[in-house]
């Protein structure tokens, strides 16, 4: 993988957004369960890309983007419920989840691409 790369860029944009978030809603909201869970599994994106990164071997590199899919899936789940249980506004949620879910589609095609090349 390239050192200048779409997905790279997205989640450590998408990182730095989940950051600011979880301040948000530490700070102002006073919510510390779901943020925290929101936090882990935002910022867990970018760092298993980077993992990926340095992968070992396609197989390496491939496991590190199936969990990076899989936090990105997580993260999704966290932002729905925080919106359900109106600790974001509508507007906060969509932004932040179209985001999230650029990234899940990227990370898919990904994985579909290096899966057929792995096997």
């Amino acid at each position: 993988m390239k050192e200048d790369n779409i997905i790279r860029e997205k989640s450590f944009d998408f990182a730095v957004n989940i950051t600011k978030l979880r301040k948000y809603l530490y700070d102002d909201k006073k919510e510390f369960v779901l943020s925290r869970q929101l936090l882990r599994s935002g910022t867990s994106i970018g760092a298993n890309i980077e993992e990926a990164i340095g992968g070992q071997s396609s197989k390496d590199f491939l496991a590190k983007i199936t969990i990076a899919y899989k936090e990105t899936r997580e993260t999704i789940y966290w932002l729905k419920l925080l919106y359900a249980t109106e600790y974001l506004t509508k507007q906060q949620s969509e932004n932040i989840s179209k985001e999230a879910n650029e990234i899940c589609k990227i990370l898919g095609k990904i994985q579909t691409t290096m899966k057929n090349k792995v096997s």
